[in-house]
């Protein structure tokens, strides 16, 4: 089982986006029984909130199921219980290495999509543009998990992954 998950700040924006598309991308590549997928905050001031209406109308627009999110703070064990622990931006990726400092699985989560200007996924709770933050999602969702597949020698369903 390969364990992802997902980190933003308050874990209603880009964190549950990156955690629904990714889901869909791993359940359209046949691959579900082999990931648990998840995302957290690293702060907690929204635990136990459903995503922000943003997040949940552009997962509508695109169908992708979002399921029953609510957000959640991350966790010190996190960071060894799951394989692969992606931030959004650097400050997500500081804090997540302040909670464990002898954890190096921490990255960008944009260290996925190289062909993408940005490095970091910019928070729309603060600009609203979800669609964009979308499509950076998107983008190193593929790639993680043609990354996943390659390190971990799992064989996806669909070839346009």
């Amino acid at each position: 089982m390969v364990k992802v998950l997902f980190v933003c700040m308050g874990n209603i924006c880009r964190s549950p986006m990156a955690e629904a598309v990714f889901r869909h991308l791993v359940t359209e590549a046949g691959l579900a029984d082999q990931f648990e997928i998840d995302s957290a905050g690293t702060l907690g001031f929204h635990a136990g909130s459903p995503p922000h209406p943003g997040t949940q109308r552009i997962l509508r627009d695109r169908r992708v199921p979002l399921g029953d999110h609510l957000a959640r703070e991350v966790l010190p064990s996190d960071l060894d219980d799951y394989d692969y622990v992606l931030a959004m931006d650097r400050e997500n990726l500081a804090d997540l290495r302040s909670l464990a400092p002898h954890n190096r699985r921490a990255r960008l989560f944009l260290d996925y999509a190289p062909h993408q200007p940005l490095r970091e996924v910019p928070d729309p709770y603060y600009n609203g543009a979800f669609a964009a933050t979308y499509d950076l999602v998107l983008a190193a969702s593929g790639g993680l998990l043609d990354a996943i597949c390659r390190e971990q020698g799992l064989t996806p369903a669909s070839p346009t992954l």
